[in-house]
């Protein structure tokens, strides 16, 4: 063994079991084209290393919907994906750093070219029996969060019919 090796090793963490209840998850991703499919790709390899293969069809296809719209509207340069498993459902966060209009008809106006460019989402989350939504995001810098709920067993479900 070098010296190197035996003053500063670096052993695979086995202290923390990847098991679902353990998933807490955060990226910052460009606003790019390319992101959506970066987040999709990302996500997928750690549902799968958590034990969550059976909710990946769904949570796979949610992610690549908030990410699309987070960076289709974010004004910055970069948007910030979060993933946690609790209560059996995955909890997935999008921020973005479109602001919320003070107008009341610019928001109004702005939510529903939001909601229309999340057709897709809504339909696969119905399916799965989860919840989703967006608003004004409490993390400091302020813009939108972009969230879903997405209940394990539905998503099982969503992913034996695909």
């Amino acid at each position: 063994m070098t010296a190197a090796a035996s003053i500063c090793p670096h052993p695979v963490d086995t202290r923390t079991p990847r098991v679902p209840e353990t998933l807490a998850c955060s990226l910052t991703l460009p606003a790019a084209l390319a992101s959506p499919a970066v987040a999709r790709s990302t996500a997928r390899t750690i549902l799968e290393a958590h034990g969550l293969h059976d909710a990946a069809a769904a949570a796979v296809q949610v992610i690549g919907e908030l990410a699309a719209c987070a960076c289709l509207f974010t004004p910055s340069d970069s948007v910030y994906l979060s993933l946690r498993y609790r209560d059996e459902a995955l909890r997935i966060s999008l921020y973005d750093g479109h602001p919320r209009h003070a107008h009341r008809r610019l928001a109004a106006a702005c939510d529903g070219r939001r909601r229309s460019v999340l057709l897709l989402l809504a339909c696969v989350m119905r399916a799965c029996d989860g919840e989703w939504g967006f608003g004004e995001s409490s993390e400091p810098g302020g813009g939108t969060r972009l969230w879903a709920v997405l209940p394990r067993e539905g998503a099982r479900a969503y992913g034996q019919l695909v």
